[in-house]
């Protein structure tokens, strides 16, 4: 059972020594500063010591007096032999370390900054669990189960800890001071503090540190945490209402709103197979990188392959989205980018694929696009006799319906072939694939392929079966010639947007071809298909009524109910399905699209108006 972030405000027993109460945080990440900001206004200590420099006092706590708009300090070191050496600290509201500060100075708590002026960033690196199961397991487990299997320890943070401890007892023991520092130091403070330490020699070289506002647009390649987040974590801080969503709930929020920043820019829509793909594709990156959730660049790459790079652009942007950023400050506004800040950075290329605003690019001997002399003027020239479909449109979506019927006798194929150990034949090739997973048997293994008995007679293409009730024009037209399939569709109403006269453009959500033509009969007002339950089980139904060979091609994001199967053994039939999202998302954008004219007269002049 998930348990609420509420858990955070905890300390066992044998984390407070006298009136030293520690608290051991991973650093960067927003679920330690969701517990110690609940921690500090419950406690109200005297002292609160951070693992943090000396020499960033003064600058953190200008940047700290700067929140909720963030800062970054630059800390620069050189020595009489060194290279000049750059360091990077963000100053960001979910980072715990920044929380401490902020939190203690609201309770008039004194600051003690306990590391050593080193000139290296603050914190030694380490690798911590996923914090995103704080949410699972609470915040007093996880540390239980990270100090039951620490990480080896290095001579470094022997040293660190060895001169925090230094600090630590040089304090009013007196006072009740809450120790903020991280969880990879926890143990070795601990023991540090049992006997009296040395005091650390000072860094040899000269430190410079200065203090510079972020650019809004970089600010999530610097920060640990999604700027998005922080944001939504600024509104719970003031008021502490509930508890705060963990990681899983606020990246389905941030992939939700950029699908609706996509759907509004683009005009297309995630679909729900879309939505599916993406939350097995990102479970996978993360389990990848050892992982409960997937990070920004995870998400965004799955937005990318699952749909497209505009949606893997407005993933990022929404999550780069942080409103209390200003691009002008009275520091220096700097660009910063993930290489200058850490290590072992990834990158990743978007290219957009918008509608290009500029006309000069166009070739000049295009025609501009013909528009209404008053508005009105098309919708008066609808005549209501007849309907009838764009041929050039036709010859596209007979094309992909042959393709579908091949990549189904393919599957079929594919699904009846048999491999075997080579004996005496070579059958029908060598398979590479099994060859090579046996090798060590020292066997070739051939294929023996099956070729389908049969066609495919018709073909079921559903973007989407309209649970919602968004396509709500029903027709059915037939071929017009012997090479032309009779079609049943449903789709967006084409004549509210029409874009010439007596020409409307409407947007599948499913359709039915089937060969030879001149045979169907109404599919949406047949009484026979009455048992369907969806626009795309009507449509299936008639596919298996109407096809005159075996096979049945139905491409969906899902697979039909298992009656559908029955009802086809029963007609001899047989469904083939095809997942949608194996098939090309820009074909399918492409051959969505449809055109209604009213009437024939309407295809003199339609190519004017259908680019």
């Amino acid at each position: 059972m998930r348990r609420d972030l509420e858990a955070g405000v905890w300390l066992p027993q044998d984390l407070r020594r006298g009136e030293f109460t520690y608290f051991p945080v991973v650093p960067g990440r927003l679920e330690f500063a969701v517990a110690l900001r609940r921690k500090i206004l419950k406690m109200r200590p005297r002292v609160v010591a951070v693992e943090l420099p000396g020499c960033f006092a003064g600058w953190l706590l200008e940047g700290v007096q700067r929140l909720p708009q963030m800062s970054v300090i630059l800390c620069t070191s050189a020595g009489e032999e060194e290279e000049e050496n750059a360091v990077y600290y963000p100053i960001e509201p979910g980072d715990p370390f920044v929380e401490a500060v902020r939190s203690g100075l609201e309770v008039g708590a004194e600051l003690l900054f306990l590391e050593p002026d080193t000139g290296q960033r603050p914190h030694l690196p380490s690798v911590y669990p996923d914090t995103a199961a704080v949410g699972f397991l609470g915040l007093e487990r996880y540390v239980e189960l990270y100090r039951l299997f620490p990480p080896p320890r290095t001579a470094g943070i022997e040293s660190h800890a060895s001169a925090l401890a230094w600090k630590l007892q040089g304090a009013d023991s007196g006072a009740p001071t809450l120790i903020v520092l991280s969880l990879n130091l926890l143990e070795a403070v601990l023991e540090a503090m049992e006997q009296p330490q040395p005091e650390p020699r000072p860094a040899k070289s000269r430190l410079e540190v200065s203090l510079l506002n972020p650019h809004p647009d970089c600010l999530a390649e610097i920060t640990v945490e999604i700027p998005w987040v922080q944001e939504k974590y600024l509104a719970w801080r003031e008021t502490l209402e509930g508890n705060f969503p963990d990681r899983a709930r606020l990246q389905y929020e941030l992939l939700k709103e950029a699908g609706e920043n996509y759907e509004a820019i683009t005009g297309d829509r995630i679909s729900p197979w879309q939505r599916r793909a993406l939350a097995v594709y990102t479970r996978n990156l993360a389990r990848t990188d050892g992982d409960l959730v997937a990070s920004l660049y995870d998400l965004t790459l799955a937005a990318r392959a699952v749909v497209d790079d505009n949606y893997a652009w407005e993933v990022w942007q929404t999550a780069n989205r942080y409103f209390p950023q200003q691009d002008t400050s009275d520091l220096q506004t700097v660009r910063l980018t993930a290489e200058e800040v850490f290590l072992n950075t990834r990158k990743i290329k978007i290219r957009r694929r918008l509608p290009r605003p500029k006309q000069l690019t166009r070739p000049t001997n295009l025609k501009p696009r013909k528009k209404e002399g008053r508005p009105g003027e098309w919708a008066e020239q609808l005549g209501g006799n007849a309907i009838c479909s764009y041929p050039p449109e036709d010859l596209v979506i007979e094309d992909y319906g042959r393709y579908l019927k091949q990549k189904a006798r393919s599957m079929i194929s594919e699904e009846r072939s048999r491999v075997e150990p080579f004996t005496t034949t070579l059958a029908d090739g060598i398979d590479i694939r099994e060859t090579i997973r046996n090798w060590h048997q020292g066997k070739i293994y051939v294929r023996h392929a099956q070729r389908a008995a049969g066609e495919a007679g018709a073909v079921v293409l559903i973007f989407d079966e309209d649970r919602e009730g968004r396509y709500r024009y029903l027709t059915t037209w037939l071929g017009e010639h012997q090479n032309e399939s009779d079609m049943a569709f449903y789709s967006t109403p084409p004549f509210d947007h029409l874009v010439g006269p007596g020409i409307g453009r409407a947007e599948y959500g499913g359709l039915l071809m089937t060969l030879p033509p001149r045979r169907m009969f109404d599919v949406w007002t047949d009484p026979d298909y009455d048992f369907a339950e969806t626009k795309a089980e009507r449509l299936l139904m008639a596919g298996l009524d109407y096809s005159l060979d075996r096979y049945v091609v139905y491409v969906a994001a899902r697979p039909p109910r298992s009656i559908f199967r029955s009802i086809a053994s029963h007609l001899g039939k047989q469904i083939v399905y095809i997942p949608l999202g194996q098939l090309s998302p820009s074909k399918l954008k492409k051959i969505r699209i449809v055109h209604v004219l009213d009437g024939y007269h309407r295809r003199e002049i339609a190519k004017d108006y259908i680019w």
